[in-house]
């Protein structure tokens, strides 16, 4: 396979796409290797903790990450989502499920037999899993709301079982898994949970596995179906490929603080027979950085949301991409690309006076080497046959799944061999973040990043595409000016109703990838 300019390399002649399938197959066992592996140990918190999970799993670094704050400014209401059908949900009692404690989580197996209906493929039911906080603090759920936190949340893991045989052959794919998202409040006694949640005693510790009678599952999902959050994203733990359709329910169901408690106080992330017991609380992934997605909602009333999709369709925007791959350049470059490009309003970056973790430290180095020691670039392999009339859906663009364990693999020996190790994750997000921001682009799930824009014009004459990206350097400086000045201080508070302090640890999260990265400093 080539990732040529998109990684900063070339990777090994007669390589291609075409050959994904035999690499996915060679290196499949290696998520299951590499979790076991010495080093391979993952936790929420400490040594192992989320800060530090990118030193083994390059991922969890990268692009499109999840789990992601809600916030109203990038919500766009999309009139063509529809409720979610959920098929053969009811399942008989007289079958069973496997509930187990796999160590980071409480985890239910579901049957095949279940799947959802209404996406671009057809995704089977694999297992359901959830998230929460501790006895004292109710709150563990993932995904946030304009910054509100829910006690818990679960997470129901489907496949594409239209291109895969099972969960480990999708698991890694661009189009291979849609997990449906619950918010858990803590309220009334919930008699659907109550069906799994009355056998967690069997299950205190690691790798235990207790069978339980089958219940209705879709008892444990809201009333209606008909109103959520959809995004792009990836899973929320190692290795974090960015693999997953996001659906997250806007309404939450309750549970008692009794059953609440069954899940933060009875079970173990240890084994039964380790002499200190590590009890399971705050299993969940902070907010990651929005990338220049977007998220589409299927409700419109009450939330003041910016426009409709309608403005730019997805003809709209394949014909943007049309006119960066073969049109005037020099023309665009006059009339500025901005008249073509969706305007949507995204709050501020974080100012550069935030303290930067070990891991941004570590990435300014390795930027500092590449200019020192860049391999030159090649144009881009994922575009691919611009001839491509827009109409037919391919516009140049590589349209085959991507296969995210191979394109690590291939990263890494390339990397091996210019003895340059120390540059995983910079160089797998450069290499997957174009390719991932054109194909939600085109799915009016992202807006159009510039670092895509001049990878898609390395396709282009010289001359024309140098003239067209400093037009475009020239106008997002202005915009980032004008940003920043507009929402300091007083202004940023009085827009997010929060201090000023939480407001701009919100809007860290919102972080365009073509402005330089600054995390935050959490605390564990």
């Amino acid at each position: 396979m080539a990732v040529n300019s998109l990684g900063n390399m070339k990777l090994d002649s007669g390589s291609t796409y075409d050959n994904i399938h035999e690499g996915c197959a060679i290196v499949l066992d290696l998520i299951k290797r590499s979790m076991y592996k010495k080093g391979g140990k993952w936790t929420y918190n400490g040594p192992h903790g989320e800060h530090h999970w990118p030193k083994h799993f390059p991922y969890c670094g990268g692009a499109f990450q999840s789990p992601i704050n809600f916030q109203t400014e990038l919500q766009r209401y999309d009139p063509g989502l529809l409720p979610i059908q959920l098929q053969n949900y009811n399942l008989s009692s007289s079958e069973q499920l496997t509930l187990s404690n796999n160590g980071h989580s409480v985890q239910l197996s579901l049957s095949p037999r279940m799947y959802v209906s209404g996406l671009p493929h057809r995704y089977s039911a694999a297992q359901l899993h959830f998230h929460w906080g501790s006895p004292n603090v109710l709150a563990g759920s993932e995904h946030t709301v304009n910054g509100k936190q829910f006690a818990a949340e679960m997470h129901v893991v489907h496949f594409n079982s239209g291109k895969y045989p099972n969960i480990s052959m999708a698991l890694d794919k661009s189009d291979g898994l849609a997990v449906l998202g619950v918010f858990i409040e803590v309220g009334e006694f919930n008699p659907a949970f109550e069906q799994f949640l009355k056998y967690v005693n069997g299950i205190k510790y690691r790798d235990q596995k207790v069978q339980v009678p089958a219940f209705s599952i879709r008892d444990l999902l809201p009333a209606h179906l008909d109103e959520y959050f959809r995004y792009d994203g990836s899973l929320t733990t190692p290795p974090c490929y960015p693999s997953v359709l996001w659906t997250v329910f806007r309404h939450p169901v309750t549970i008692s603080l009794r059953q609440y408690l069954a899940l933060a106080t009875a079970l173990f992330s240890s084994h039964a027979q380790e002499s200190a017991p590590m009890p399971m609380l705050g299993n969940y992934r902070k907010p990651q950085l929005m990338d220049n997605r977007v998220v589409l909602v299927s409700f419109q009333e009450g939330w003041g949301l910016h426009g409709s999709l309608s403005v730019v369709s997805p003809m709209q925007r394949k014909l943007v991409i049309q006119q960066l791959l073969k049109g005037d350049l020099a023309d665009l470059a006059d009339e500025g690309l901005q008249q073509l490009l969706p305007k949507i309003k995204r709050k501020p970056w974080a100012p550069k006076k935030w303290k930067s973790n070990q891991t941004h430290q570590q990435w300014s180095q390795v930027t500092e080497k590449q200019q020192k020691n860049k391999v030159p670039e090649n144009n881009p392999s994922v575009w691919k046959n611009t001839d491509t009339s827009p109409y037919t859906g391919k516009l140049g663009v590589n349209e085959d799944e991507l296969c995210f364990m191979s394109l690590e693999k291939n990263v890494s020996l390339q990397l091996r061999k210019h003895h340059r190790d120390g540059e995983m994750v910079h160089t797998l997000r450069k290499a997957v973040f174009p390719e991932l921001n054109l194909r939600s682009y085109l799915k009016c799930k992202s807006d159009l990043d510039m670092q895509t824009i001049k990878y898609l014009l390395h396709t282009r004459p010289t001359e024309d595409a140098d003239e067209l990206e400093k037009t475009l350097t020239k106008t997002t400086k202005k915009e980032r000016q004008r940003a920043m000045s507009q929402y300091h201080g007083p202004a940023l508070t009085k827009l997010t109703g929060q201090s000023q302090a939480t407001g701009l640890k919100n809007a860290y999260n919102m972080v365009p990838t073509n402005h330089k990265r600054e995390p935050i400093e959490f605390e564990d």
